[in-house]
C-alpha cells in the first residue's frame, strides 16, 4: 500500500506515520530522515542538499524528489511505503505522480490529519525539552513533569525551544497553509483523500487512520 500522510505541524504525523507503517509492514519514509541519511552518507543528492542548506537556501524540489524517489525504489518499499513530509507542495506532488506512473504504480490513499489551529499552538507551544537529553519531552498540559522545569527522568532543566513559541508556530502554520495544504485539493481531485480528526488519544487516531484505508485492512495489527 502506497500512502501519503499530510497535516499541519503539531498534528502528530511522525507518531502516526511510525505506527501506521508498523501496522502495515511498510517503510516509513520521512523527509527529515532522508536528508540526514543522504548528507551523512555523502551521496550526490546529499552533497547538493547540504550546499543549499549551508548557504541558507531552500533545497530545490528536484533534489528533494530525487531523494524521496531513490528511497521508494529500495527493495523494502516494493510492497508499498508511507510518505511523511513529502510531497511538501503541489510541484512535488505532480513530480511524484509522474514518477509513479512511469513505474506503473499509483498511490492508494492520502490521509489528511485535521486539527484546529488553536490546538496546534497549544500542543507545540506547551512542549518542554530536557537540556540533557532531547528525547525527554514533556508538556505543560498533557504530560507535565512532577516538578516544574525539571526533567523527571534525569533531573535536567526543561526549556522551550525557540521554534516552539506561539509566534513561530503560527508562522509555521501560515507556511503550511500556503505551501502544503494545496496538495490536499490536488489529491482530492483524484479521489484519494480521507480527512481524519487528529484529536483524541494516539490509539484513537491510529484506529481512524487504519479504518480509512481502502481494501481489507485490519484496524490494528500491532
Amino acid at each position: 500500500m502506497r500512502i501519503v500522510l499530510v497535516g499541519p505541524p503539531g498534528a502528530g504525523k511522525g507518531t502516526q506515520a511510525a505506527l501506521l507503517a508498523k501496522n502495515l509492514s511498510i517503510p516509513h519514509v520521512s523527509t527529515g530522515d532522508l536528508f540526514r541519511a543522504n548528507i551523512s552518507k555523502g551521496t550526490e543528492l546529499g552533497r547538493q542538499a547540504k550546499a543549499y542548506m549551508e548557504a541558507g537556501n531552500l533545497v530545490p524540489d528536484e533534489v528533494t524528489v530525487g531523494m524521496a524517489w531513490d528511497r521508494m525504489e529500495q527493495p523494502d518499499a516494493a510492497g508499498g511505503f508511507l510518505l511523511d513530509g513529502f510531497p511538501r507542495n503541489v510541484a512535488q506532488a505532480v513530480s511524484l505522480d509522474g514518477l509513479l506512473k512511469e513505474a506503473g504504480l499509483e498511490l492508494d490513499a492520502v490521509l489528511d490529519l485535521e486539527v484546529p489551529e488553536d490546538e496546534v499552538v497549544k500542543r507545540i507551544a506547551g512542549r518542554r525539552i530536557c537540556r540533557n537529553d532531547s528525547s525527554h519531552v514533556f508538556h505543560v498540559t498533557y504530560s507535565p513533569p512532577e516538578r516544574e522545569g525539571v526533567c523527571d527522568i534525569c533531573g535536567g532543566e526543561l526549556y522551550q525551544r525557540d521554534d516552539d513559541n506561539e509566534d513561530t508556530v503560527r508562522r509555521r502554520l501560515e507556511v503550511y497553509h500556503e505551501e502544503t495544504e494545496p496538495i490536499i485539493d490536488y489529491f482530492k481531485a483524484q479521489g484519494l483523500v480521507t480527512t481524519i480528526s487528529a484529536l483524541g488519544s494516539v490509539a484513537e487516531v491510529t484506529r481512524r487512520a487504519m479504518e480509512a484505508l481502502p481494501g481489507d485492512v485490519p484496524a490494528d495489527r500491532s
